[in-house]
């Protein structure tokens, strides 16, 4: 009766998720109110989320052989799998796990103008719908924006930096347990931590070299790094008039990714 009425809301196993105590940063009541299913601003703050229950609720004995384990309020899903053979499925996996937070074909207005998210699976307890407030929602979708210089993803087990196995399962083999390289001379703490550079990127990811000369096949140096808008402008259209005028090789013709890159993502 207490909790039909709005006066006691049920959330012990939850309640420590949401984060008061941790920091005065206002991203982190946000991000509390959303992984405990609370509103996060306007008068009913603090209040359960406000959700519709269309179907029956699951039997929580007939749920064996699914496999998610569940600890402290997080759950941990291991049901799906992909051989290495597999191409499709892991295509399909990883299309999955790129999708959009939001799917804007189930985002709609209800007449008294909140926010209705029909849900792609209903939970156990039959909810198929999420309505919020639209100031809510817009908090909601705030949460969603990471954190500036920080890392979305992180490894863990033999994946982890720290894990004495990570050569022996990353490509590049490197971590704690290489030995390879144990009679060259030590990295200094600055040359293990430095990152690459962007010419480096470019070449791991695009497989184009900038720091070769094509002519010579000798190494090219850097002499600056023009930033400005207007000047990289003005320097192309110096180069573009010059080879206009017949000067050869003042303005290196374009170059776009490899054409083995425009196949499939996953071929």
């Amino acid at each position: 009766m207490l909790e039909r009425q709005g006066l006691l809301e049920r959330d012990a196993q939850n309640s420590y998720l949401a984060g008061d105590a941790v920091d005065d940063d206002p991203l982190s009541q946000l991000l509390g109110s959303s992984i405990t299913y609370r509103i996060a601003v306007g008068p009913q703050a603090g209040r359960k989320v406000f959700t519709l229950q269309t179907l029956p609720a699951c039997d929580p004995d007939d749920q064996l052989g699914e496999p998610v384990g569940k600890v402290a309020g997080f759950s941990l899903h291991a049901g799906v799998a992909a051989k290495a053979h597999e191409r499709k499925k892991l295509e399909r996996l990883c299309r999955y796990i790129s999708r959009p937070a939001v799917s804007e074909k189930r985002l709609s207005l209800t007449p008294n103008g909140n926010v209705r998210y029909q849900l792609k699976t209903p939970y156990r307890d039959g909810t198929t719908h999420v309505i919020f407030e639209p100031l809510d929602f817009i908090a909601r979708l705030a949460a969603l924006v990471p954190k500036p210089r920080v890392n979305l993803i992180r490894f863990h087990g033999v994946f982890a930096p720290n894990s004495q196995h990570r050569a022996l399962v990353t490509p590049a083999k490197r971590g704690k347990g290489n030995n390879t390289n144990a009679t060259d001379d030590p990295q200094t703490p600055a040359e293990r931590h430095a990152s690459m550079s962007w010419a480096q990127r470019l070449k791991r990811v695009f497989n184009i070299d900038i720091q070769t000369c094509r002519a010579c096949g000798g190494a090219v140096k850097g002499i600056a790094c023009i930033e400005d808008p207007l000047v990289i402008k003005q320097i192309l259209a110096h180069l573009q008039h010059k080879a206009e005028a017949g000067e050869p090789r003042a303005l290196p013709e374009s170059r776009a990714p490899p054409a083995g890159l425009a196949q499939g993502l996953f071929d």
